[in-house]
């Protein structure tokens, strides 16, 4: 493990943990980032996004069935930026694995895991709609 970058333990964490514990590694991981110009896009965008996946999955799970569909949709969504912004980021080798060791490679492989979490989620709650609309 690299430096700060927390482990979460397969099956054992709830999401709203997994998902806040996901945050907090990203945030970590643009702690490293260099401090040049051209990179403030990442921080920027890449912080919006990690953080928006657990803020939009806890605000859903206190509303309507409609909410929540609409908030797992978005949750989707960010998950997909974040793993764009953090595949950019390895893509380009803005950090080194001397400076992070495995810290990218464990947040593509959990937001990877996020986006089927959610792709499950939306793609359940879309086929439940469907057929409650079949039985109306």
């Amino acid at each position: 493990m690299g430096k700060g970058v927390k482990k979460v333990e397969k099956y054992k964490t709830d999401l709203r943990k997994r998902l806040f514990v996901f945050a907090a590694n990203t945030i970590r991981l643009l702690m490293n980032l260099p401090t040049r110009r051209e990179f403030d896009v990442f921080r920027y965008q890449l912080s919006k996004s990690a953080t928006s996946i657990g803020a939009n999955y806890e605000e859903s799970q206190a509303g309507s069935i409609a909410e929540f569909r609409q908030k797992i949709n978005i949750c989707l969504r960010e998950a997909r930026e974040t793993g764009y912004w953090l595949r950019l980021i390895k893509e380009l080798k803005i950090v080194t694995e001397e400076k992070i060791g495995n810290d990218l490679t464990n947040l593509l492989t959990e937001i990877n895991e996020i986006q089927k979490i959610f792709g499950s989620i939306a793609f359940k709650i879309k086929d439940k709609k469907k057929n409650e609309k079949e039985y109306k």
